[in-house]
């Protein structure tokens, strides 16, 4: 028989001691587990910096290594790496210009003006006089103006079949490229500079009909410079032939691949 809501109802109180235990251990236990969250939490976060921080190199050390690094390849004969400090931003007729006052940069003005003694337009007579104008000392311009215009005009590029105006015949390719591979400073002042250019160029017609197929050639050239202008410009010139590598074993490429090669790859301006 169910019962009314009018009867009385009766509540039971226990004593103290006889109260359950199960809520107290409840709220007990709960603020355990919020404890053991937040300190597995932070024991990942160690662990993956830890892992994280591992992979970095250490500034100090990492100076360390590079010297010794770089010890190691000079004394392995390798030869002194790379370096410079600020590379060159502007540039004069095409050709690179404002060289530090240093003797980097002096070795740079080397470099590039290699790379324009050595260029297919020393072979034209108007390109000629531009570049020597523009990387000569004006007190030495004259003299090496003579001097280049015989280098270049007259009898060697008419060895190349070039005509006066220094052309190719149609349907050929005229090149003539300087790379330098590294720079020597072999005497250094406020007012002078002298470095050696070691190089290698390309020279020759590329194409079917050519009678002067494209050759590698290895030779140094050594430079003069003087402070003038705010920059360092050539006041003479020498070139010697070598040092000459083995050649490799390697097959030439054909007529069409180093005409293609010519027009597609762009040469390089040179700093330390």
């Amino acid at each position: 028989m169910p019962l009314s809501d009018d009867q009385p109802h009766t509540r039971t109180r226990l004593p103290v001691g006889e109260q359950p235990s199960s809520q107290p251990s409840v709220r007990q236990s709960r603020p355990m587990r919020t404890l053991l969250t937040v300190l597995a939490v932070v024991t990942l976060l160690v662990v993956a910096i830890s892992i994280a921080n591992r992979g970095k190199a250490d500034p100090g050390s990492s100076t360390g290594r590079s010297a010794d690094a770089a010890a190691s390849t000079a004394a392995s004969g390798a030869g002194p790496a790379p370096s410079g400090d600020q590379p060159v931003g502007t540039t004069s007729n095409g050709i690179a210009s404002g060289y530090p006052h240093t003797d980097q940069g002096a070795q740079s003005a080397a470099a590039n003006y290699a790379v324009a003694i050595g260029s297919a337009d020393m072979f034209r007579t108007d390109s000629r006089h531009t570049i020597v104008a523009t990387i000569t000392d004006p007190s030495a311009t004259a003299a090496l103006q003579t001097r280049l215009d015989q280098g270049f005009g007259g009898d060697t590029a008419a060895r190349y079949g070039l005509d006066a105006q220094g052309r190719a015949p149609k349907g050929l390719t005229f090149v003539s490229r300087t790379v330098p591979v590294g720079t020597k400073s072999t005497g250094y002042s406020d007012s002078d500079a002298r470095v050696e250019v070691w190089c290698t160029g390309l020279t020759g017609l590329a194409g079917e009909r050519s009678v002067q197929p494209v050759t590698e050639n290895w030779y140094t050239l050594t430079l003069t410079l003087r402070w003038t202008g705010a920059d360092w410009k050539l006041a003479d010139y020498a070139s010697r032939q070598g040092p000459a590598p083995m050649p490799g074993d390697q097959q030439a490429a054909t007529a069409e691949e180093i005409t293609g090669a010519v027009q597609q790859f762009g040469g390089f301006r040179y700093a330390r």
